[in-house]
């Protein structure tokens, strides 16, 4: 197997011996695409020869990167086999152009890593300062004090534990400057929306009663940190979506999401890499009967279109460069300019429709819905259910799960789920779908199907109709009539 020939972001040497001439050709890469890939173990036409690797080698590779290429960038080291054969992967990014290999700036043509021009050198510092007026990069009214201890931490722990920053969390001053957040004490706007509990940071979530913007049953709104808020939001969509179950024959059940999850919190992450602060309006999410909308203010790139990055290879445009780097350094980001194309294609995957709607005040992400998904008719399945399938032997309460598989639910395979609602039954009379979300922190329907579950396993029977249903013990309650 051979990897390819070489490009302009991918770059092969044949072992580590060759160190200096890979961080010039890394610094080449960055100072073109601002991303790309190298291996160490692989010859210049793709084929893996492999390398002697022994416990030293990455850390060999991460300091010469750490001590030779400026600004720093924290690449993601480690080892892969070709071919069954030991070698270096190396994958970096980086935005902040010009980089300098020991003192030199390389630009990559082709193969090639050729010097860059005393007159593009100037022409990217000048693109440099120009960002540097970017509103992330302006200072904010909150202090390295004000960052969030919890939330620091745990990104530090998980950027560190993903090998895309090589120190660990000391203090708060310390880690917020390494992570070029911070000038003296203050702040970027950066930070104080990534670790601060500010008020530039706002999420609005609603749901609609029918397919237009009229009705709502709930609506919330939140400000955190960028973490919290798509946790929320993500929290709150998966909640409020519908959730289909598999019997694979195992005794666990497979629950599967009308919408993919993690397309989901894709573009939850991108809604909040790209929007544009200095609009002061909040980032929404909206769930209607027949799709659910994310939605950004900051209109998309002038002249482009979702198509650009999702067909073709174009490079991303970042509108918030410092927020994405250190979205990217955790790994919610996984790699720059693939957020649209990860969404569609996991979309696709999942047999689910997505769109992208332009707007001249942001940007939308459309998942539709399913409605072959929706909550299964109980009253159908009552119907179908044969009361003579159920054995009475004495009309002893039911205390424990023991005694109601000993009694009545010989044979019968039931979730771990499934054996909590039963327990809840034991020591009540009935169970209602509220009852299970609360228990299980889940939405209405995924509620539903485990209730469902029970009732096709001629486990459970339901009274009532909508929300004044409640679910018993079908042994019980035929106990209790007899």
């Amino acid at each position: 197997m051979k990897l390819g020939m070489e490009t302009e972001t991918l770059e092969y040497k044949k072992s580590t011996g060759e160190i200096k001439e890979a961080i010039v050709s890394i610094v080449a890469i960055l100072n073109k695409h601002q991303y790309g890939e190298l291996y160490f173990g692989v010859l210049p036409d793709g084929t893996p020869t492999g390398q002697i690797i022994n416990e030293k080698t990455l850390r060999d590779v991460s300091n010469a990167i750490k001590n030779h290429i400026e600004p720093k960038i924290y690449p993601e080291i480690k080892i892969v086999y070709l071919n069954d054969r030991p070698c270096v992967h190396v994958k970096f990014e980086g935005t902040e152009v010009p980089y300098y290999a020991y003192g030199q700036v390389k630009i990559r043509v082709a193969d090639e890593d050729l010097p860059m021009s005393p007159q593009e050198i100037e022409n990217r510092y000048k693109r440099k300062n120009d960002s540097a007026n970017l509103w992330e990069n302006n200072l904010s009214e909150w202090n390295v004090q004000d960052a969030k201890d919890d939330i620091l931490e745990a990104y530090i722990e998980k950027a560190y534990g993903v090998k895309r920053i090589d120190f660990k969390y000391s203090d708060k001053k310390t880690v917020l400057n390494k992570l070029f957040l911070t000038k003296e004490d203050t702040l970027l706007n950066a930070g104080a929306v990534l670790f601060c509990n500010t008020n530039l940071c706002e999420l609005q979530m609603a749901i609609f009663a029918t397919e237009e913007r009229l009705t709502f049953n709930d609506i919330q709104r939140y400000h955190g940190t960028v973490f919290e808020l798509v946790d929320v939001a993500e929290k709150y969509i998966v909640n409020n979506i519908h959730w289909r179950v598999e019997f694979d024959g195992s005794i666990q059940r497979k629950e599967i999401p009308e919408i993919p999850t993690s397309a989901i919190r894709e573009a939850l992450i991108n809604s909040f890499c790209h929007k544009d602060y200095n609009a002061r309006q909040c980032n929404e999410v909206a769930i209607y009967k027949n799709r659910i909308e994310i939605y950004n203010p900051g209109a998309f790139p002038t002249g482009y279109v979702p198509e650009d990055f999702i067909e073709k290879e174009e490079r991303p445009v970042r509108r918030n460069p410092l927020i994405t780097s250190i979205l990217y350094y955790s790994k919610d980001v996984e790699s720059f300019g693939s957020g649209l194309k990860r969404i569609m294609y996991g979309c696709k995957e999942a047999g689910v429709k997505a769109e992208f709607k332009l707007m001249k005040s942001g940007f939308v992400v459309v998942f539709y819905r399913r409605n072959s998904h929706e909550s299964v008719d109980i009253e159908n399945i009552k119907s179908t259910l044969s009361v003579d399938k159920v054995l009475i032997n004495d009309d002893k309460t039911i205390q424990s799960v023991d005694s109601f598989r000993e009694k009545y639910g010989k044979g019968v395979d039931l979730s771990e789920k499934e054996i909590r609602i039963i327990e809840y039954l034991c020591k009540n009379e009935f169970i209602t779908n509220g009852v299970v979300r609360e228990l299980f922190q889940v939405g209405t329907t995924a509620a539903r199907n485990y209730l469902n579950g029970l009732v096709v396993k001629d486990i459970l029977i339901a009274s009532g109709k909508h929300r004044g249903r409640r679910y018993i013990l079908k042994n019980k309650l035929e106990r209790d009539e007899k």
